[in-house]
């Protein structure tokens, strides 16, 4: 059990039951301004109970979208006391939100941010899984805004920018946790998932599922010293157990993206199984389904739902045990959906989806073993026997190639493998061949197992990173630096 961002199970023997304050969502009302201080003490925290009553309608997060083919979006991050699951808390905002703008574009978008920081401590910005430059005033996690600057953004996508779901979040090394659980993500859409459809599924009630959660202290979200299996309150939205509508019959695009800081969601709809038509940003080339869908950390898929008969059902993240020196992440109920009205003859789905995208005929041009792996006492993380360190190049690969990569955890929990700038294809978990249908940018990789991607170096050169995305283990050292070259 990792000292540093674990707690024991003794948590799980307690049961309080949340109240919830019925309407509102985060950033609805002015929020209260906070003069800079320091951490709140340590209070009692309030546990989620695996069922919490249920809540208000879901409410879709505000949406900034590109206007001829620009999108122009200001954002200040500061400390704010706003509206979080039901009660008032301060909590590390964009705009003044917890669950802040929907950022949406095309592909072949340029957006143009602003971003002001009013924290006491620095800050930049990752649009996380987007295909990008890495370098100067775009996709860029080396820069550093300091307390009172305000930095611009300049992202140019290509035309062959994937739709799906994707988030933004903070990046900044050895503090990304605290400020991502603290609030600070949000999500991204990428447009034209619906061309793939038939044209009687193009115009469908869609709905943003952003998986959130916050652990209490005194009447603020914690940001420090936190504990990946201490108990906390996962929300949709900023929301707990909100309402979800549907009409029986009727086929519904959610997109669901695990957008906390440190833990996984092993999402599950009672009675029925999730058509995935995007995983992590790609379209898929075929409509798979599953009974439950493991969300690593960072991770997203797009998925269709179908209204059942009349009545009620839970949306579920299922128990899921990362490890031996991992977590026990147990059940909760993240929404209700209500299926009523007026019935709708079901959809028929297609089977076939989106072009097929395959590396798996691609010459290799360079072939790559990635080691996780930790300290003891969990305080400490290492990619290749090294801990993270700016300066230093751990990989150089070649543009317009493909590269073969090994990745093997020694440790004995899960870590979550993401890759910036390039999509990798997932080809075998623990030497069993794997057949996503489509590329992705995250991956957990079994407790002392391994996992085989490969990755093509498309368009764009400079420096980036690889990381394991459970924000705790980067900021502890798991995280390397890749250079792309002509």
């Amino acid at each position: 059990m990792r000292s540093r961002s674990k707690l024991p199970e003794l948590a799980t023997a307690v049961v309080v039951v949340i109240a919830l304050l019925v309407g509102g969502c985060a950033g609805e009302q002015p929020p209260e301004r906070e003069p800079a201080q320091a951490e709140a003490p340590s209070a009692a925290v309030p546990l989620q109970s695996p069922t919490v009553e249920q809540g208000a309608p879901l409410k879709e997060p505000a949406q900034m979208v590109s206007r001829n083919g620009v999108l122009r979006v200001e954002l200040v991050v500061e400390r704010r006391k706003v509206e979080v699951g039901g009660r008032k808390l301060w909590a590390l905002t964009y705009n003044g939100s917890y669950m802040p703008p929907t950022l949406r574009i095309r592909p072949g978008d340029k957006v143009d941010l602003s971003m002001k920081n009013s924290l006491n401590e620095f800050t930049n910005l990752h649009v996380h899984g987007l295909h990008v430059s890495p370098s100067g005033n775009s996709d860029n996690i080396f820069v550093h805004i300091h307390p009172g600057q305000t930095f611009h953004y300049a992202y140019r996508f290509p035309n062959t920018l994937r739709p799906g779901t994707y988030w933004y979040h903070s990046h900044a090394h050895s503090i990304s946790a605290p400020q991502v659980a603290g609030g600070m993500s949000g999500v991204l859409i990428v447009d034209g998932l619906q061309e793939y459809m038939p044209a009687k599924l193009r115009h469908i009630t869609e709905h943003v599922i952003g998986l959130k959660d916050f652990q209490v202290q005194g009447d603020a979200v914690k940001t420090q010293n936190l504990h990946i299996s201490a108990p906390t309150n996962r929300t949709v939205n900023g929301q707990l157990n909100p309402t979800i509508h549907i009409r029986p019959g009727e086929t519904q695009l959610w997109r669901l993206a695990n957008i906390s800081a440190n833990v996984y969601y092993n999402v599950h709809l009672q009675g029925q199984r999730l058509r995935v038509i995007a995983h992590d940003g790609t379209p898929v080339d075929r409509i798979w389904t599953a009974d439950s869908l493991l969300l690593a950390a960072g991770a997203r898929f797009d998925v269709l739902v179908q209204g059942g008969p009349a009545g009620r059902t839970q949306l579920q993240t299922l128990p899921y045990n990362t490890g031996p020196a991992g977590n026990k992440f147990p059940q909760a109920t993240l929404a209700t959906l209500v299926s009523e009205g007026p019935s709708a003859q079901p959809a028929a789905l297609p089977s076939a989806f989106a072009p097929v995208v395959d590396l798996s005929h691609s010459a290799i041009a360079a072939r790559r073993t990635i080691v996780l792996s930790e300290n003891k006492d969990g305080s400490k993380d290492y990619i290749n026997g090294k801990q993270f360190d700016p300066n230093r190049v751990d990989i150089r690969s070649k543009l317009n190639t493909v590269e073969e990569w090994t990745v093997r955890n020694n440790s004995n929990e899960e870590h979550s493998f993401h890759v910036h700038v390039n999509k990798f294809q997932l080809m075998s978990i623990n030497g069993r061949p794997h057949h996503g249908h489509g590329l992705q940018d995250t991956a957990s990789v079994p407790a002392k197992g391994q996992l085989v991607v490969r990755i093509r170096f498309r368009n764009y050169t400079g420096k980036t990173v690889y990381h394991c995305h459970i924000l705790n283990h980067e900021d502890a050292g798991m995280m390397a630096v890749l250079e792309i070259v002509k």
